[in-house]
């Protein structure tokens, strides 16, 4: 079995190499998970989540993908477990309803126009079904190439593409509904 630290001289032990992944990664984790669960503190929790994962899985990577991309696997279905459970979905919802209600005091007038176009977006994409948010988090917030999406969730390239062309066409819908008087177009 490929050990994935036995390439480097200065890695020696597992706990090196969870060193050496949050260092690298962990800053992408983190916006990785925000953008999936939109709460900084819940998106700590789950990077640590992932670095403990990564700990005990570190045995099962074969190399067959790149470490990144195992590490945002890793991450990428802990964010749904999270996003699934019912306790998350109610906190989410009373804290994003508590930041609407109260982020629009004391801000100049084109600050809040600009949160307001946000919360609009944020609102929208996650209305979104699972499938076409994530290809849109991971392109756009993450800046993942395509072949690299369709990597990390163990699917074709032509899905990629389609459920990115899907996800821009029911985003485009949800914001006409929404009335959207700002004009913007999704590239």
């Amino acid at each position: 079995m490929n050990e994935p630290f036995e390439d480097c001289d200065y890695i020696k032990n597992k706990e090196d190499w969870i060193g050496m992944i949050f260092d690298k990664y962990g800053d992408q984790l983190l916006r990785l998970c925000f953008n999936y669960v939109k709460d900084w503190g819940k998106a700590e929790d789950l990077v640590q989540d992932v670095l403990i994962q990564c700990y005990i899985k570190i045995d099962e990577f074969r190399g067959d993908a790149s470490l990144k991309n195992w590490i945002y696997r890793i991450a990428i279905n802990r964010c749904k477990d999270v996003l699934k459970s019912y306790s998350f979905r109610r906190v989410f919802l009373h804290n994003f309803q508590s930041i609407r209600m109260t982020s629009k005091e004391y801000i100049p007038e084109d600050t809040i126009l600009q949160k307001e176009e946000n919360e609009i977006l944020v609102k929208q994409i996650f209305r979104l079904p699972i499938k076409y948010r994530e290809v849109i988090l991971l392109y756009y917030y993450e800046e993942l190439r395509i072949s690299e999406i369709a990597n990390i969730l163990s699917i074709n390239e032509s899905t990629v593409k389609t459920r990115l062309r899907r996800s821009k066409q029911k985003l485009k819908k949800g914001l006409e509904r929404e009335g959207n008087i700002y004009g913007k177009t999704i590239r």
